[in-house]
């Protein structure tokens, strides 16, 4: 090996970019933190000899996680990442193979929803010394593609390292990228495992300490102005919160706009804990999965200023839900792209800075007593909905789906973290949750993706150390990857993850059965000879499987037994699984029902009375759908 020349030094390009990313730091309101706190790593072929190596050997400098799948270290790492308001995140690396492609549906989850991580997959060898190699995509008319390309359209940056030197600037470009709030998401550098190895004269200043600001940008004055005057020539305005208000930690200055106002704030998913459920001016979730509350002020509302939200059609009941004739938008967003949806008078800034200059602008205006009483009065009696969810029959009873959560509620404080994602879950938690803190309610519902919840919970561990963490599951997304229980029992990780057990597809087969589907495929049953599905569930044993990855397992079987399995669970310092056996999923969960509609396409011809049926009811619906310009 030569010696490195003066201001450089030799390094392999994996050993460069470890000794890099310990190195990265962001700040924002004079605090610093750490860029990229930890890497994640499932070694084999394509990166156990370059980033593998490069680990082990700056170990005090890059702590390393050892995952179980691939798609759950992403998981994870975006868990981290949401609990730490983006300003930290973790790097995942992978081999070539199957081991990257398993990256695609983690990298689209953290694009969709805003939150950054590092994807570091082997690549197969860049000199092609032996071509096709082992895991290698073979396309005849075209030599320079891996099966990494795959993540290009996931991706908020994407490169290949094809040469050692090409790292520098890659490297800077994947920082800026996970840094910018308005451009974050998952960062791909594709690594080829020769690359990963050579060596290089890397220059000194690469490794120096460098720190990314992330910014808060001022609203434009004109724009301000207008939105202004729009809020306050409006008499049923709403605020809808989304994610954007916990990403730029505007808590507070949301708050200050409710109180000095009165503007009733309703949440999207990801917005769900800007205001605290007992503030008098939140009323709850809103859209599909909303409450009676939030979605007649939607209905009613004559100007809506939504703050950092995408406008998704779960928030927009399909573009159903805002009916009044005159009603405009106000979209505060940090990004163009989104302040200028639903034909909106756009104020691009960030969410903390334009909120506080609202209300700055806005002065002593309140909206009228009468409206604020009026949604007093609905907010009170939503609420009283939700106590009758969470109230069972008797102690001895087995629990509903809202009444676990409710015996959760009665238990928590504001230091509890309750993460889930997909099936009937997260529109119960949406319209039922009380969260009592900003950070308490982490529903991943920008990609609703199965399987997310344990993975992320780990991360959030790792994020919140202390802090009780419950990841809320269904038994059809408990199969879907379970795997990183075993990191948190390595890691000793006391998350609490609670399995709801219906035996099936709860939220699809409700679904299936209102689109003329007739539940099909989504019960866990055994199938008679005529391919039909009797009553009785399969004798699959969740519990069991927690158990024999590590996990304490609890098996509660009544209410009573519920909140003292719920107990032990929240004190344990290890990791435990609470087991429930609810409702079949025959049965509705208990919650109320949607208050507005979301448009699934319905079978236009059809012969089955069902599908007949549904189709009458979607075009009723889809009637009543508007394009707001």
């Amino acid at each position: 090996m030569s010696s490195p020349r003066p201001g450089t030094r030799r390094l392999t390009t994996a050993q460069a970019l470890v000794a890099f990313l310990a190195r990265q730091y962001t700040e924002r309101d004079g605090r610093r933190h750490r860029l990229i706190d930890a890497t994640w790593a499932i070694f084999g072929h394509g990166n156990v000899a370059g980033l593998g190596q490069a680990l082990l050997e700056y170990g005090e400098e890059m702590p390393f996680l050892q995952g179980r799948n691939e798609q759950a270290m992403v998981h994870a790492a975006v868990g981290y990442a949401r609990q730490s308001n983006r300003l930290s995140a973790h790097a995942v690396t992978t081999s070539i193979g199957p081991g990257a492609t398993n990256l695609v549906t983690g990298a689209a989850l953290a694009t969709i929803n805003r939150l950054p991580v590092l994807l570091l997959p082997g690549d197969t060898f860049a000199t092609r010394p032996a071509d096709p190699v082992l895991q290698q995509l073979e396309v005849p008319g075209a030599g320079d593609v891996s099966v990494n390309d795959t993540l290009r359209p996931v991706s908020a940056y994407f490169d290949r390292i094809t040469r050692p030197e090409a790292l520098v600037p890659a490297a800077l470009q994947a920082m800026r990228v996970l840094t910018d709030p308005a451009a974050t998401g998952a960062v791909t550098l594709a690594l080829p495992q020769d690359v990963q190895a050579e060596g290089f004269d890397w220059p000194e200043e690469f490794f120096a300490e460098r720190v990314w600001r992330v910014r808060r940008p001022a609203p434009d004055a004109a724009e301000l102005d207008a939105a202004v005057r729009a809020v306050r020539a409006s008499s049923r305005p709403l605020i809808v919160a989304g994610g954007g208000v916990h990403h730029s930690a505007a808590e507070d200055a949301l708050r200050t706009l409710a109180d000095t106002t009165g503007i009733p704030v309703a949440s999207t998913q990801a917005g769900k804990g800007s205001l605290s459920h007992d503030h008098p001016a939140d009323v709850g979730g809103i859209g599909h999965t909303g409450t009676a509350t939030a979605d007649h002020l939607a209905r009613t509302a004559d100007l809506v200023l939504g703050v950092g939200t995408r406008w998704t059609d779960f928030t927009t009941a399909s573009s159903t839900l805002f009916a009044h004739p005159g009603v405009r938008f106000v979209n505060l967003n940090i990004t163009g792209f989104d302040a200028h949806k639903m034909a909106g008078l756009p104020l691009v800034a960030d969410a903390r800075t334009a909120l506080l200059a609202l209300a700055a602008g806005l002065g002593e205006h309140r909206v009228d007593p009468a409206y604020a009483a009026e949604y007093g009065r609905r907010k009170a009696a939503w609420e009283a909905r939700v106590t009758a969810a969470y109230t069972p029959r008797g102690d001895d009873a087995r629990p509903t789906q809202p009444q676990v959560l409710g015996a959760l509620d009665t238990l928590v404080t504001g230091d509890d973290i309750v993460i889930n994602a997909a099936g009937s879950l997260p529109g119960d938690l949406h319209k039922l949750w009380r969260a009592r803190s900003h950070d308490q309610y982490h529903v991943e519902y920008g990609y609703s993706c199965m399987g997310y919840e344990i993975p992320a919970a780990v991360g959030v561990a790792l994020a919140a150390p202390g802090r009780p963490v419950w990841a809320f599951v269904g038994d059809g997304t408990y199969l879907m990857n379970p795997t990183e229980i075993v990191t948190a029992v390595q890691e000793r990780l006391p998350i609490k993850v609670v399995i709801l057990q219906n035996h099936g597809y709860a939220s699809i087969g409700g679904l299936s059965e209102a689109v003329g589907s007739e539940r099909h495929g989504t019960a866990y049953r055994y199938r008679a000879p005529d391919a039909t599905y009797t009553g009785d569930p399969l004798p699959v044993d969740l519990a069991a499987n927690a158990a024999s990855l590590g996990m304490r397992v609890l098996r509660p079987r009544t209410v009573r037994d519920l909140r003292e399995a719920l107990a032990e669970a929240r004190a344990s310092t290890v990791p435990t699984c609470v087991y429930v056996e609810t409702e079949t999923a025959d049965t509705v969960s208990g919650a109320p029902p949607a208050e507005a509609w979301w448009d699934v396409p319905v079978a236009e011809t059809a012969t089955r009375p069902a599908a007949v049926k549904a189709r009458e009811e979607y075009d009723r619906h889809v009637a009543a759908r508007r394009r707001h310009l």
